[in-house]
């Protein structure tokens, strides 16, 4: 790990004004980015911890819905009444994400920004345009049986590893900002993750020094909830396929798909094929997939999981 200094900020606003400073990040859990620290992918020089600045809270909205701090940590968010209640889809999704250890630490902010778990973009000994911009994709042509099928780019074709964005966005999130500036705004958890194109180390449209504060749910939408994640050992693993699903008795549903793409991958215009059956709803989906022959197998892993979900809501 290379040297760095610290500090803990005061407010949001100063955090934010102290993250825009070249070679700044922000840390509050950590599960993440210290882990990316010690292999020298990521390299700050200064380091704005940002756990302590009150953003820990979960609190009903007046529309009815619920707003979650941006510090809340996986556990306390899985484990809150209102939403094992209202939102399972998102409690189960927390808990299939990692170790009580991790949940315990991690926080509801740096889930969204966490970074690819693409073996590649790990081994800093081969090319990754994702770690080096313009370097190379090793991925391509190598082994990508856990890699992307679908938002993918000939520069990139890591996933997104996060389950709790996948239940967000079935569940049609808004994520709070600050910038640097003090000025706030409200990004739809659909528009929060970036496909990568030509840039894909621009991971998300955050601007320099911009800083999550906080998370918003809708109202309830009731329904049956369920998150399905298919990996390749029974614990700690991240997602070969995963699934988030709210389905309603009379037949409308949501489903957003995890484990097959560089963000959440949801397809509102796929929905209302449902009605058809797992493969219907899964062609419009995965419509212009570009699988590799490792991980082809995902393309009728996603239909066979969503089958089982709608077999199970029908139940």
């Amino acid at each position: 790990m290379r040297p760095f200094t610290y500090e803990r900020a005061a407010s949001p606003e100063a955090a934010a004004k102290a993250a825009a400073a070249d070679g700044a990040k922000l840390i509050a859990g950590g599960t993440n980015l210290l882990d990316l620290m010690k292999l020298q992918i990521e390299a700050p020089s200064h380091l704005v911890d940002v756990g302590h600045l009150g953003l820990d809270t979960i609190e009903d909205t007046a529309d009815g819905g619920v707003r979650i701090g941006a510090m809340v940590t996986n556990t306390a968010l899985a484990a809150h009444p209102r939403i094992r209640r209202e939102y399972g889809v998102l409690s189960r999704a927390i808990v299939a994400g990692a170790s009580g250890q991790l949940r315990n630490r991690a926080t509801t902010g740096g889930n969204l920004l966490q970074r690819t778990r693409c073996p590649y973009f790990y081994d800093d000994a081969l090319p990754c345009n994702k770690r080096d911009p313009g370097a190379g994709c090793s991925a391509i042509g190598g082994v990508t049986r856990s890699l992307g099928v679908i938002g993918v780019s000939d520069a990139c074709i890591a996933t997104h590893p996060s389950d709790m964005a996948v239940a967000l966005r079935v569940l049609d999130a808004m994520v709070e900002t600050i910038s640097p500036d003090g000025a706030t705004r409200s990004i739809p958890i659909a528009d929060l993750h970036c496909l990568p194109g030509d840039t894909p180390h621009v991971e998300n449209v955050l601007e320099p020094g911009e800083m999550i504060t906080g998370v918003v749910l809708p109202r309830p939408i009731g329904g049956s909830h369920f998150y399905h994640k298919v990996r390749d050992r029974a614990s700690y693993a991240f997602a070969l396929v995963s699934v988030a699903a709210v389905i309603q008795s009379d037949g409308p549903a949501r489903i957003a798909v995890g484990g097959i793409a560089p963000k959440p991958w949801r397809v509102e215009a796929a929905e209302p094929l449902l009605a058809q059956g797992a493969r219907a709803f899964s062609a419009k989906l995965l419509e212009g997939a570009r699988p590799t022959e490792d991980n082809r197998f995902k393309l009728a892993l996603v239909e066979r999981t969503i089958a089982l979900l709608l077999d199970k809501a029908r139940s």
